[in-house]
């Protein structure tokens, strides 16, 4: 059977995108508004072609920084490159993404990708006018593609607080608006952790189908065996705050979490270990809160420091502002606030005492090593915390192999 094609909307850094081509499915084109983003897609699909062409060790030289990103991408063919779209989809531009896709001439058999999710975060909440926010209603651009290029189904990702928002109606106009247009829809709440990666992530994934053929929501098997984040940090460099390198060597041989899950992916050199300067007061904060944490579990609140390392009186929101990751455990989840500041991310040896590296958040998200995120070390963060995880994306997308192959 011919790999089956898809299309990846609101595409992020294609982390979603990553777990469908490495169970065998095809991009047709990946759809994202943010640049950064869209430039890692594209090194992204260079790499996928010069695998395909056993020259990997060109993306190697790019990667090291021995060649320019224009050299990459001129032995990538325009096709591909041309199939990353740097648009935001809404009314204005949808036409003219669907005669872009159309130019492919490839049948579309399954359409992925979640809608920025901000607005259903419980964070999100406070801030924004959750009834009014414009991305509310970005599942019905989602829809439009399945109207127009009618997949055989679709995976949709989101946030639990999809669930919840305005007291549970959003959720039920999108799936009844899912419905209308002719797929029968299935929904559960999915821990990353299950899958292998090393994150406490909760997220909801929608699954239709047309409704000739439902497959219902699929069953999963759980990985049983616990990995920690130390399994994880293992065989990094130590570094200090404001260290990196583009690339460097590993300081261990792989161990058996880098394995099962090739994060490591026969790669010899690791790039992107790169974390943030902090000041004086900020490392105070980090080694009083690592301590606490080694010490007992505790987590340090803001209110508990000592009068010398606050910096403003609000003692009542965000008091857990500082948190450290359990070496010992999974991580808590990780977000696109960490291109803000390191502080909800402290890396739990207290000999570093520093927030996680870019490639330290990569792997918690289970990106492997060669995956290089374009852009600046904040974007790469942002680009980091948005994605789904691709271990994650893999168990779907086997999943949804399976049963299409079973429909065919």
């Amino acid at each position: 059977m011919s790999k089956l094609n898809f299309i990846d909307l609101f595409a992020g850094a294609s982390g979603m995108s990553e777990g469908f081509i490495k169970a065998g499915f095809n991009p047709v084109s990946h759809i994202e508004m943010d640049s950064e983003a869209c430039a890692t897609i594209k090194t992204r699909a260079a790499y996928h072609h010069l695998k395909s062409e056993n020259n990997l060790e060109v993306y190697y030289k790019y990667t090291k920084g021995e060649i320019s990103q224009s050299e990459l991408y001129q032995l990538v063919p325009e096709d591909i490159l041309n199939s990353v779209i740097n648009v935001e989809i809404n009314d204005k531009t949808i036409s003219e993404l669907f005669t872009t896709i159309e130019k492919s001439k490839k049948e579309i058999d399954l359409i992925i990708g979640g809608p920025p999710c901000q607005a259903y975060s419980l964070l999100g909440r406070h801030h924004e006018d959750i009834e009014n926010d414009p991305r509310n209603k970005l599942y019905i651009q989602y829809g439009r593609f399945l109207k127009k290029f009618k997949p055989k189904a679709f995976v949709f990702e989101n946030v639990p607080g999809l669930l919840s928002a305005n007291k549970g109606q959003h959720f039920k106009n999108l799936k009844a608006y899912f419905r209308k247009i002719g797929y029968e829809v299935h929904h559960d709440t999915l821990t990353a952790s299950d899958f292998g990666v090393l994150q406490a992530r909760k997220r909801i994934i929608i699954v239709g189908w047309k409704k000739d053929q439902d497959f219902g929501f699929p069953d999963f098997e759980k990985i049983i065996k616990q990995f920690t984040v130390n399994d994880a940090f293992q065989d990094l460099p130590k570094l200090k705050p404001g260290e990196g390198f583009r690339t460097t060597n590993y300081t261990e041989s792989k161990n058996e979490y880098l394995e099962k899950f090739e994060l490591r992916n026969g790669v010899d050199f690791v790039t992107q270990h790169i974390t943030r300067p902090h000041n004086q007061r900020d490392l105070e904060i980090y080694k009083t809160a690592i301590q606490a944490w080694n010490k007992g579990k505790v987590r340090l609140k803001y209110p508990d420091l000592p009068e010398s390392l606050k910096t403003h009186k609000n003692e009542s929101s965000f008091i857990d502002r500082y948190k450290v990751i359990d070496g010992l455990g999974v991580s808590h989840t990780v977000v696109a606030h960490i291109a803000k500041d390191g502080h909800y991310y402290i890396h739990p040896d207290i000999q570093q005492c520093r927030s996680i590296s870019v490639r330290e958040a990569a792997r918690l998200q289970s990106f492997p090593d060669d995956f290089y995120f374009e852009g600046s070390r904040s974007a790469a963060f942002k680009q980091i915390g948005n994605a789904v995880p691709p271990l994650m994306s893999y168990a779907i997308a086997q999943k949804m192999k399976e049963l299409l192959c079973q429909k065919n």
